[in-house]
């Protein structure tokens, strides 16, 4: 069996063959993602992809959404995260029963994790894939 610090280099290996882009990638790089932690993917955990979130009357979709634990909004490679910040915590804030603890913004090539229960305007954490 494959150790998890393997496994988080393989998926290293497999982010860096992407493009990057958003809408087409954006589902497997996340599976992928969970994989390498030693989940069997992304759905097994309970995740739910373009999950629904309802600001107001209108519908928003939140790219990856693992009630009670994490929320994921992914951006195209290259694009600056902190652009994007509102938009994740208003997607946060309109999960209510839902509601995660972690907030992630990720660009392919960096993940920006929030805990908006520890600190709501800054990161607690800023890591690279590569």
């Amino acid at each position: 069996m494959q150790g998890t610090t393997q496994k988080i280099k393989d998926f290293v290996a497999f982010a860096a063959k992407l493009k990057g882009d958003e809408k087409g990638e954006a589902q497997i790089f996340l599976d992928r993602l969970f994989q390498a932690f030693g989940h069997a993917g992304s759905i097994e955990v309970g995740g739910i992809f373009e999950y629904r979130v309802h600001p107001g009357k209108t519908t928003k979709f939140a790219d990856l959404v693992w009630p009670r634990r994490v929320l994921i909004e992914m951006k195209k490679r290259g694009e600056k995260l902190q652009k994007h910040y509102l938009q994740a915590r208003e997607y946060w804030i309109n999960l209510t029963k839902d509601r995660a603890r972690y907030v992630i913004l990720c660009n392919f090539d960096e993940f920006w994790i929030y805990d908006f229960d520890y600190q709501m305007s800054d990161p607690v954490d800023r890591m690279s894939v590569h």
